[in-house]
């Protein structure tokens, strides 16, 4: 599904991250960029060890940034690893911390030029953030980077099971 937001497109998505042939994909990292299980391990293990020679080379980052590397053997020429929160109920600064999460990462795509990208569903995994709240927050934060001035002309949210997938189509339309 596509959705238009000023000059770009937004793109509801479910499948496998690492088959789409964007610019760059985003890796819902850890902070010491050493792989994992869910996205980030899948991400790994279709791009090779160029992306892991990489992230080492950088050694970590904190929650909220975001750093890019090659996509290795990947269909998308890079990777931008991101580290979401752990989410934890009534925890002040949580859910500016998945904010800049993607605004980070959108701003990075931006400062090198791509015009096409994927996130997937940040923290919403083994990290516990309810996908409710979390969706709102990616959603809006794209939108709202969109209506500025980008050179980004596809984002695309590429979620893993059917019921994500609803939560997103359902929220989108609150922020278009």
């Amino acid at each position: 599904m596509d959705y238009r937001v000023h000059n770009s497109i937004i793109e509801l998505f479910q499948g496998d991250i690492t088959k789409l042939q964007v610019d760059a994909i985003v890796n819902a990292a850890n902070s010491r960029l050493a792989g994992g299980g869910g996205v980030d391990g899948a991400i790994h293990r279709a791009g090779g060890p160029a992306i892991m020679d990489a992230c080492r080379k950088i050694g970590g980052c904190p929650t909220g940034e975001a750093v890019i590397t090659t996509g290795g053997n990947l269909a998308a020429k890079y990777v931008i690893h991101t580290v979401g929160p752990v989410y934890s109920s009534g925890s002040a600064g949580v859910p500016k911390l998945l904010q800049n999460a993607y605004a980070n990462s959108l701003n990075l795509a931006e400062k090198h030029g791509l015009k096409s990208m994927a996130f997937p569903s940040i923290s919403t995994g083994v990290y516990g953030y309810p996908i409710e709240e979390a969706s709102k927050i990616a959603i809006r934060t794209v939108v709202d980077h969109l209506n500025g001035q980008t050179i980004l002309e596809k984002v695309i949210f590429v979620l893993f099971s059917s019921p994500d997938l609803e939560v997103y189509i359902k929220n989108i339309q609150a922020f278009l």
